[in-house]
């Protein structure tokens, strides 16, 4: 299969540059199990949903993990992208610009608060860190560091909680599980009000999930790994739900890349567990317990673009983004939404 199967061509003008003004009043797009596609708001996601479902949320935070220094013997600025905390104060980094940051060299962000010095090159060109400070390291990154936005969007982002759902709880994330950014207070209060159960994971996005696909055969394509957990309660529910015949709906890929890895190959059941997780979906593969998904719209060519043509079809995938650019869908990271029924 190739990449260049899983091309379409976007307008620059539908990237969202900012979420919209009240979370659930994105648009939906609902994808049906006879393959037409409905046009809605995204508040009305609790009419496709029935009782005894299982929504499927990644309760991952963002961490601000942009931080601007510069190199403490030349003054040159150096920007770092916080991607895996290592213990005692190090950390695996993505630096620009890499070729000016060698062994040895220390970085500085705030005199007398924060520096780093660069210890190890790794073979994909990021950096380990030995980072020197006093305090509390997540006071001060609140402090000093800024939300990783997708390279995509070029304007600032006001508010930062808006680059959070509503639910986050576990530092880890170099990006936000954006499916779940549509979600309001409200709107869980009323899905749970209809008897549909809501089981939380945690899944840690990696910045490899905006890596682009090289290689033009997907298959030989080098996924990135990113940490996962799911405890005893939350598999108990999953499985629970399964007995009694509900649908489990995966919200985003995060969730959804996470059930599938979990997920027994035979039964479809769960088991507590965490880990790392590489797992690449996409057409030809046979999901395990999987039965909808809510999720924005990704990029041309993306390993998520593959993930969701190979629940819904690819054929029928492109068809309703070409419907979606007609109707002019807000795409990407603060776009609007569509829900999977395959």
């Amino acid at each position: 299969m190739k990449k260049s199967d899983f091309y379409y061509d976007l307008p620059h003008e539908l990237i969202a540059q900012h979420p919209s003004e009240k979370r659930d009043l994105s648009r939906l797009m609902v994808l049906k199990p006879d393959h037409t596609i409905e046009d809605k708001i995204f508040h009305d996601i609790v009419d496709y949903l029935n009782p005894g479902d299982c929504l499927v949320i990644n309760n991952t935070k963002v961490i601000p993990a942009r931080l601007l220094g510069h190199r403490k013997d030349t003054g040159s600025p150096v920007e770092f992208l916080l991607l895996k905390e290592l213990p005692e104060k190090k950390y695996e980094v993505m630096v620009r610009p890499g070729k000016k940051c060698k062994v040895g060299h220390t970085i500085e962000f705030l005199k007398d608060t924060l520096e780093a010095d660069i210890i190890e090159v790794c073979a994909n060109g990021n950096r380990i860190v030995q980072y020197k400070y006093e305090g509390i390291w997540q006071e001060i990154l609140a402090n000093l560091g800024e939300m990783p936005l997708p390279p995509y969007i070029t304007e600032k982002l006001e508010d930062k909680n808006r680059y959070q759902t509503i639910y986050a709880k576990y530092d880890g994330s170099a990006a936000a599980p954006t499916a779940g950014l549509h979600f309001t207070q409200e709107l869980l209060q009323q899905i749970k009000q209809k008897g549909i159960e809501i089981a939380e994971i945690t899944l840690h996005v990696g910045i490899g999930t905006f890596r682009p696909v090289k290689e033009e055969n997907i298959e030989e394509h080098f996924m990135h790994s990113e940490f996962y957990h799911i405890d005893q309660e939350t598999a108990e529910l999953i499985n629970q739900c399964k007995a009694n015949h509900g649908r489990i709906i995966a919200v985003g890929t995060t969730s959804c890349r996470v059930l599938e890895t979990v997920a027994d190959p035979k039964t479809g059941l769960l088991k507590a567990s965490q880990g790392n997780t590489d797992i690449f979906i996409y057409p030809g593969y046979k999901f395990k317990i999987l039965d909808g998904l809510i999720t924005n719209f990704h990029l041309p060519e993306s390993t998520l673009l593959m993930l969701v043509s190979a629940l819904y079809g690819k054929e029928s995938i492109l068809k309703a983004y070409q419907h979606a650019i007609q109707e002019n869908y807000r795409f990407f990271s603060f776009g609007d939404a569509m829900f999977i029924m395959p």
